[in-house]
């Protein structure tokens, strides 16, 4: 076998941990050279090893000293840990080759190995163990995350999940503050379902979506002559929200003779349609939601204060994904599922620096932009993984400035009169680049190359548990 073919198969093969089972000890040195690995000569040596490190492919001769491959096989599987399997042998046999397929391996050789067709099946095995492990890993993040269509494991969303289920009881109106696109209206539509009045209809209207003048009677109603076109009367949403909610997004942009008439609504339980005499009462719980702080557009004098004392009882403060950072991979998974299934592909999941692009992202535009890229990049995806260059321009080509104010930082570190010890240069480092990142630690972990984890280790914090 010529150096040149040896050559080219280690350039087939990625750095992945790799366990050769070989009782041949020229076969195995030569293995353990082109893998750069671990290797031993018999099964019960591996099972040891297995004891205290997973490989990601175990490659086993099938006749070996003692226990055989095939027992081998059984013994992983049975230790509930997941590696791709490849028996090579020197006896093979399309029966043998079916047994060890049948039993869970993932492909057969024979020898004399051809080292460049050894190289490529084990680079095949594993992208395809790698490409298994990220669908486990993405379905694991799904499962029991969910919040009435609300996903996330971090901290603050599970204090917010905590939130909702202790006032949706109540029975005052709940004020939902949160910047654009970090789901409001799914809060809302959560406090509705954790409710008493879960059976009950649940009504949403955008404030800002509705011309001024008619809104009074959108609200309330009109009865029949009231104004020009109005032959018939008319329920308003109060009337259709009978025993139910009724979501009033963007309450900040309801003019103010319309604000009065709400808060009238809030304190006696009545309201009277446009061009009626007659007071109706209704059971309606209000629940109201701004991108603005109210008790700033109060002290302008462009929200009542009255309706925002009312409405600030039970206040929710929805969290922008910023401050959520744990969530991200989550909620890319769940899209990435979503808008794969519902345009018929198989896409599995982010190639690295598409996933790693995305955590620099500070993502302005919270969940709702988060959405639509993923929904971009599924569409100009042809392959199994999302990459970078499928993502919109302004995410796959985001720099953070931090980066470049950090490099700085510690180039005047290491060129200054007194030279920093390894341990202080890191802190001040690290101290520096959080500073910049105004305490995010997901970015500052991307711009550093280290997990959350390893930081958390770094600052001696815990990690959220």
């Amino acid at each position: 076998m010529s150096t040149h073919t040896a050559n080219q198969a280690s350039q087939n093969i990625p750095s992945e941990r790799v366990l050769i089972v070989e009782d041949d000890d020229g076969l195995r040195q030569l293995l353990l050279d082109e893998l750069v690995t671990q290797a031993v000569s018999s099964a019960e040596e591996a099972v040891v090893l297995l004891d205290q490190w997973e490989p990601d492919l175990v490659v086993s001769d099938l006749r070996l000293p003692g226990a055989d491959g095939m027992t081998l096989l059984r013994r992983i599987k049975a230790m509930h840990i997941a590696p791709a399997f490849l028996v090579i042998t020197a006896f093979g046999s399309v029966q043998q080759a079916v047994t060890a397929l049948k039993e869970g391996a993932d492909d057969f050789l024979t020898k004399p190995l051809d080292l460049e067709h050894f190289g490529l099946t084990v680079a095949r095995l594993l992208e395809t163990r790698r490409l298994r492990s990220e669908i486990r890993r993405f379905r694991e993040l799904l499962a029991d995350e969910r919040f009435h269509g609300m996903l996330g494991h971090s901290r603050a969303m599970r204090e917010l999940f905590d939130q909702i289920r202790q006032l949706a009881r109540a029975a005052g109106p709940v004020l939902i503050i949160g910047e654009s696109g970090t789901g409001k209206e799914l809060v809302a539509r959560a406090v509705h379902a954790e409710s008493d009045r879960r059976a009950g209809p649940f009504l949403a209207v955008n404030c800002a979506g509705i011309p001024a003048e008619l809104l009074e009677s959108e609200f309330f109603g009109h009865a029949a002559g009231a104004f020009t076109g109005a032959q018939r009367a008319r329920k308003g949403l109060f009337a259709q929200a009978n025993g139910g909610s009724l979501f009033l997004d963007e309450i900040a942009e309801m003019p103010l003779p319309l604000q009065a008439k709400l808060q009238r609504v809030l304190q006696e339980g009545t309201f009277r349609p446009v061009g009626s005499d007659h007071e109706q009462a209704v059971d309606v719980r209000v629940i109201a939601a701004s991108n603005r702080p109210l008790e700033t557009e109060a002290g302008r004098e462009s929200f009542r204060e009255d309706l925002f004392f009312r409405l600030e009882t039970f206040t929710l403060h929805v969290p922008p994904l910023r401050e959520r950072e744990e969530d991200l991979d989550l909620l890319a998974a769940d899209f990435v599922a979503r808008f794969a299934a519902q345009a018929g592909r198989s896409i599995q999941g982010f190639a690295d620096n598409a996933l790693e692009q995305m955590r620099r992202y500070p993502f302005p535009g919270n969940v709702r932009e988060l959405q639509n890229a993923i929904e971009r990049a599924v569409t100009f995806c042809h392959g199994q993984l999302i990459e970078r260059e499928h993502l919109p321009a302004r995410i796959a080509n985001y720099r953070d400035d931090t980066l470049d104010a950090a490099t700085t930082l510690l180039s005047q570190l290491i060129d200054g009169p007194l030279l920093p010890t390894l341990n202080e240069l890191e802190q001040r480092y690290i101290a520096h680049v959080l500073n910049l990142t105004g305490g995010n630690k997901r970015r500052t972990a991307a711009l550093l190359g280290i997990g959350r984890r390893t930081l958390y280790r770094r600052l001696g914090e815990q990690e959220d548990a």
